[in-house]
């Protein structure tokens, strides 16, 4: 569905959470890199999952099977990986995705050939200088047009110390802590700044931990990594993401009960502070088991730090324009730099459903109005998660809304559109012709 018109309606029910994301990315890389079978299990095959696993493919790891899980839309993927890796395509197709491609930019250098990586949409802006200037320490060759991506890239990283800012994406701690363990020297990751966006690195630490690598975190100002480890095969099963139960956690508060399943009450993810955020807003949510249990809750205004959970943003925001008072969202200048601007996109297409917000240079503030207008056709701006928030706002408005380009959920949560109407959401796909 491209286009698709929502007539608001209350949403009830239970979801089935669709596994996290960022720990299906690790799974896959930590499985790739083990010499073994490794069976890993509740994989949803979104765009940016399919883009670390062809990318895998391409360094010489295979994908033995994928089994489907007839009553889920998830499978389980069966990887024999290699602990040498060898370009098979020359050519390593990123598509949108920023985690695939921050993580096998340095993986991609172990092979020691020459190697290209490329991606598309917004992908080409996402700054990429991190490496480069590694690249250009280590004289590792390399060529971009302008700095943007496609980069080729030949020679291998080597053991060093390695000086990061605090205040760059996670991600490329992650890339170059999935890759130094292999190299045959010990090396150090030193963060010169305060370190934001940490429970994304802890995630990364615990999911290496389980296939055998260990890291020392010094605190989050150092890291020190040990040469000539070895990955270790095993089986292992991807968590609910909670990036994703966001949206129904909202849809739930906003309109009445949500059982939300597949969730892991002891997670790290960083997202999990979604739960800390809206209760302390004043809604009323329960947990048990796997389980999530969302209650129709008027809520008001707080302040959002943005820079541990960027992804979450645009949906708290939908949750803040019905919220009585004010709400600060702060430290959100890494939300630029995402498929869309999202401190833009979610501030234009809340007004035109006629909230309050005013845009500022690194977050937002948004004054809770009684009620949202809809009547209006948006654009989802190629962004996965500005789709799903505006999903989730038309069951709140007054008229229907028509969004276009409402396929790009796809990105990270293929079934979002049939799970909105398996709760009770109202769609029709639209003709704008």
């Amino acid at each position: 569905m491209k286009n698709i018109k929502i007539t608001p309606s209350e949403l009830k029910g239970e979801v089935n959470i669709p596994p996290s994301k960022s720990m299906s990315h690790r799974a896959i890389i930590c499985a790739s890199l083990s010499e073994g079978i490794s069976n890993i299990d509740n994989v949803d095959f979104s765009d940016d999952i399919i883009a670390t696993l062809e990318g895998m493919k391409s360094l010489g790891v295979e994908v033995l099977g994928i089994e489907k899980d007839k009553e889920k839309s998830t499978s389980k993927v069966i990887i024999k990986g290699k602990d040498e890796l060898k370009v098979l395509n020359d050519t390593i197709d990123c598509f949108e995705s920023g985690s695939t491609i921050r993580f096998l930019i340095p993986i991609a250098t172990l092979a020691n050939e020459k190697i290209k990586v490329t991606g598309r949409g917004r992908l080409v802006e996402r700054p990429m200088d991190t490496y480069y200037k590694i690249f250009e320490k280590q004289n590792i060759k390399y060529e971009t047009t302008d700095g943007k991506i496609p980069v080729t890239i030949e020679g291998k990283i080597k053991p060093d110390t390695f000086e990061m800012e605090g205040n760059i994406s996670s991600q490329f701690i992650t890339g170059l802590l999935f890759t130094l363990p292999l190299l045959n020297e010990d090396s150090k990751i030193v963060i010169t700044t305060e370190l934001e966006s940490k429970g994304y690195v802890d995630l990364t630490i615990d999911v290496l931990k389980k296939f055998g690598i260990e890291i020392e975190n010094k605190d989050y100002k150092e890291f020190y990594i040990r040469g000539n480890q070895k990955y270790k095969a095993r089986d292992y099963k991807v968590e609910g993401d909670y990036s994703q139960v966001a949206f129904w956690i909202v849809g739930g508060i906003l309109n009445g009960d949500i059982k939300c399943n597949g969730l892991d009450l002891e997670s790290l993810q960083g997202d999990k502070v979604v739960l800390e955020i809206v209760k302390k807003m004043g809604a009323n949510i329960i947990t048990e088991g796997d389980s999530v249990i969302v209650k129709k809750s008027k809520t008001k205004g707080t302040v959002i730090d943005a820079s541990e959970c960027p992804d979450i943003i645009p949906i708290l925001s939908v949750l803040a324009s019905v919220s009585e008072g004010e709400t600060r969202v702060i430290n959100g200048k890494r939300l630029r730099i995402k498929e869309s601007d999202r401190l833009n996109s979610t501030a234009t297409i809340l007004n035109e459903l006629g909230a309050d917000v005013e845009e500022l240079e690194d977050g937002l503030i948004i004054r809770g109005v009684e009620k949202l207008k809809g009547g209006v056709t948006l654009d989802s701006w190629g962004d996965h998660r500005i789709a799903m928030a505006l999903g989730i706002a038309s069951t709140i408005c007054e008229e229907p809304i028509i969004i276009t380009n409402s396929h790009v959920v796809a990105k990270s949560y293929p079934n979002f559109w049939e799970d909105f109407t398996e709760v009770g959401g109202k769609i029709n796909e639209w003709n704008m012709g």
